[in-house]
């Protein structure tokens, strides 16, 4: 698979004036919920209405969706409505069904990208269809896998693919249900500028509330849309309460989010820098986030050296760290004067870490 301009013809077909947008509950629960929502959502930004059919749980005894009589309530949003549907689909009964029912929009989940199985199985139940077919991440962060999904719905003979970036599962504790590696999303763009990516904040974030700082950063990376659970009453949702906004919410999101226009020389420019500076950002984050890795590491020794009694400064270990360090940094075209001074000032923070430890 070549990346090709021809990638992005279904999206750019539709000549948005402004993000892609996918937005409604996670699960559809009821048929007036399903068509409430869609009702408030008729005449937004939103261009395809979404709605869980098929929710498999991490865990069973959990609500797992409607089921197929679903999917004539999503006929019905279309008919009532005028919006586009969309539903997730994990196997080939999912896909003869959602394409019986005419869904316009079909996405394959986080589960399904990671098996080579399941995307092959996929792929030959969608040989040849019209339909936009998105594939979300694998729940590892894996590009090759991820990458390779798609290959093989384009293996197949369908035009309209592309992406859906929803962060990568970990079992570390952080302010994220799944932690975005941006920069992974930016390596996914940098092979395949023109194959649409679709950022879903609601399950990089888990929290509503962090919704709209992760889908600006989204399109500050250029991000071609955005993926957003939306539901008329969020705490009372059948699944994942926490993550879904109401449809109000959706239109101020959209409002105040700011979006790059590349209309002239000089816009295309400030475009340009500003992806390139919320890159800086992403990588500056991640480094904050290492050295507070680090850190816990060095309290860790700390209470070791407490305990046995231990100096907090070993020398020779410490002139070992500093001279591979120096030549890791000159093969990444970083200074010996600057990698002196950053591992001078990390040890430092270790060595304060430790001290404060001990002496406590």
């Amino acid at each position: 698979m070549e990346n090709s301009k021809e990638m992005r013809k279904w999206l750019d077909d539709m000549a948005l004036p402004h993000p892609l947008v996918v937005a409604g509950p996670c699960s559809a629960e009821t048929e007036e919920q399903v068509l409430k929502i869609a009702h408030q959502l008729k005449d937004t930004d939103v261009n395809y209405y979404r709605a869980g059919i098929w929710k498999p749980r991490t865990r069973p005894g959990n609500f797992e969706g409607v089921g197929a009589i679903g999917l004539k309530w999503l006929q019905k949003v279309k008919e009532e409505t005028g919006l586009k549907t969309a539903t997730e689909v994990a196997n080939k009964a999912h896909v003869d069904l959602a394409l019986e029912h005419d869904v316009d929009l079909l996405w394959i989940g986080a589960r399904s990208t990671v098996s080579p199985f399941i995307m092959q199985e996929l792929a030959d139940a969608l040989e040849g269809t019209d339909k936009i077919v998105l594939v979300k991440n694998p729940v590892n962060p894996d590009l090759a896998l991820w990458l390779g999904g798609i290959e093989r719905l384009h293996t197949a003979g369908i035009k309209k693919l592309g992406a859906i970036h929803r962060g990568f599962s970990t079992y570390e504790k952080t302010k994220y249900r799944n932690i975005p590696e941006w920069q992974m999303a930016i390596e996914f763009q940098n092979r395949f500028p023109d194959l649409p990516l679709i950022n879903d904040p609601s399950h990089i974030t888990g929290k509503r509330d962090m919704i709209f700082d992760v889908s600006q950063t989204a399109l500050d990376l250029n991000f071609d849309g955005l993926m957003i659970e939306t539901h008329h009453d969020p705490d009372n949702a059948w699944s994942d309460a926490a993550q879904q906004v109401t449809p109000d919410k959706l239109v101020q999101i959209m409002r105040d989010l700011k979006i790059r226009k590349e209309s002239d020389p000089e816009a295309e420019y400030n475009a340009h820098l500003s992806n390139l500076r919320a890159q800086i950002d992403v990588i500056d984050n991640q480094l904050i986030e290492t050295l507070g890795k680090r850190m816990k590491v060095s309290d860790g020794i700390g209470e070791l050296k407490k305990q046995k009694n231990v100096a907090v400064l070993q020398t020779n270990r410490w002139n070992t760290i500093l001279g591979k360090m120096i030549l890791e940094g000159e093969q990444h075209g970083l200074s010996e004067e600057f990698v002196l001074k950053m591992f001078k000032a990390i040890h430092q923070e270790s060595i304060n870490h430790q001290e404060k430890i001990i002496n406590s």
